[in-house]
């Protein structure tokens, strides 16, 4: 059966909402803590038991060491979650305002796995073109002080860890609660949602409902929709983990929850995905794969180049990328920034695909994930996981080859036993 998460957002999401409900779904505490502690940032990581309009919950609060002293786990602080994070950058200080290459190679240096600190790496890239439309300057120019702070590395980094230990990629979330008001940032007062925010959320759908204060941080706009494949109503499923992640204010109107819901989806695993397309004839053939590497770090979930002839009898290549409605405008825009093109067609399809989960293996280099594909329990394909053979078979001065055949041979003798 297919492993399905549903991410309901009716009180909007920040990364630490996210974070404890994924922690209240059972991702181990130590672990995560272990995984961050790797990243080289100051901190604390408090997990608590609270209480949200009568719905227990897992609050999950990050403070810098410098901080530790002063801080008491069940004094929640309002700024937290539903002021934008520029408040946060200010009060950690120096350390708020880090470079995108400071932040990349922090994450390049953990214990994330390879597929864990690409992905990391990548939110962390979006945020700063993100960052680089707002405040029109390139992106090598752009310091984190708004999402740099040390809660929002670890928020991030966090999320990254919790989603590659549960090794779910079916993800659907409901319409996200943006809130409504105003919220005070560094650049003045704006309507909620905040200019971060609404960019991250293009293409996603949203409403404002409830508290009028901001419920969906740029943070948490950044993690759901990265990770959501789908939105709308919970999918048929037969549940059987669930996860609540509290905020640190207490509505009286509706719990201040994100809430995931986990477990096995009924029938075939359907979505709709748009394709994108362009055909180009006039541009260096080395700038194709530098340009399919940041369609897949903006959110592509396939992206493949099919020779074609073009008018005039002129040799092309046809570039077609499939991905989420929600990452329509990163895709289109890496296509006319990266590529030649001047003009892309797009389609809403529909795909099928197989069910697909993780299991890990030991080979004498190391932990190896195997991609598992089946259809109605019955396993139709099982590879290794190439960047770990590769990080063994680098460590090891093995051949690749040798360590992929390995890998395959524990899982064999797994399913044996």
């Amino acid at each position: 059966m297919a492993r399905v998460m549903y991410i309901e957002c009716f009180s909007g999401a920040a990364g630490d909402m996210l974070l404890g409900a994924l922690v209240d779904a059972g991702v181990p505490i130590e672990a995560l803590r272990t995984a961050l502690g790797s990243l080289g940032v100051d901190h604390v990581l408090s997990e608590s038991r609270v209480m949200r309009s009568g719905i227990a919950a897992t609050r999950i609060e990050v403070v810098p060491v410098s901080g530790a002293a002063n801080y008491h786990p069940h004094v929640h602080h309002d700024a937290h979650d539903h002021t934008h994070p520029h408040a946060d950058a200010h009060a950690h200080g120096d350390e708020a305002h880090r470079s995108l290459s400071a932040i990349v190679h922090l994450i390049g240096h953990s214990g994330l796995s390879p597929a864990g600190k690409a992905r990391a790496a990548a939110l962390f890239r979006r945020l700063g073109e993100v960052e680089a439309a707002i405040h029109n300057v390139p992106i090598d120019t752009i310091h984190f002080h708004e999402v740099g702070a040390v809660d929002s590395i670890i928020d991030i980094c966090g999320v990254v860890f919790a989603m590659d230990w549960l090794g779910i990629d079916d993800i659907v979330a409901s319409p996200m609660n943006v809130g409504g008001g105003t919220v005070q940032i560094a650049h003045g007062t704006f309507p909620v949602p905040a200019p971060a925010t609404v960019l991250l959320l293009k293409g996603v759908p949203i409403y404002s409902a409830g508290p009028q204060v901001e419920l969906t941080t740029p943070t948490g706009a950044l993690l759901v929709s990265d990770y959501a494949q789908d939105y709308g109503p919970a999918p048929a499923m037969t549940i059987d983990r669930i996860g609540y992640g509290a905020g640190s204010r207490d509505f009286a109107s509706v719990p201040n929850v994100v809430r995931v819901l986990i477990g096995e989806r009924a029938g075939a695993r359907t979505e709709s995905v748009l394709k994108i397309e362009c055909e180009i004839d006039d541009m260096n053939p080395q700038w194709f794969a530098p340009a399919t590497d940041r369609l897949f770090d903006a959110g592509a979930l396939d992206v493949f180049l099919t020779a074609v002839l073009m008018k005039k009898g002129r040799p092309g290549t046809l570039v077609t990328v499939l991905a989420p409605e929600a990452r329509r405008q990163a895709i289109i825009d890496v296509l006319f920034r990266d590529t030649t093109t001047i003009g892309v067609r797009v389609e809403s399809v529909t795909r099928e695909t197989l069910d697909r989960r993780w299991v890990e293996v030991a080979t004498s280099g190391g932990p190896v994930r195997i991609k598992i594909a089946e259809r109605a329990g019955i396993v139709l394909n099982a590879v290794p996981e190439f960047e770990d053979c590769l990080r063994i078979a680098d460590a090891t001065g093995r051949p690749l080859k040798d360590v992929q055949l390995e890998a395959l041979a524990a899982w064999h003798q797994r399913q044996k036993s």
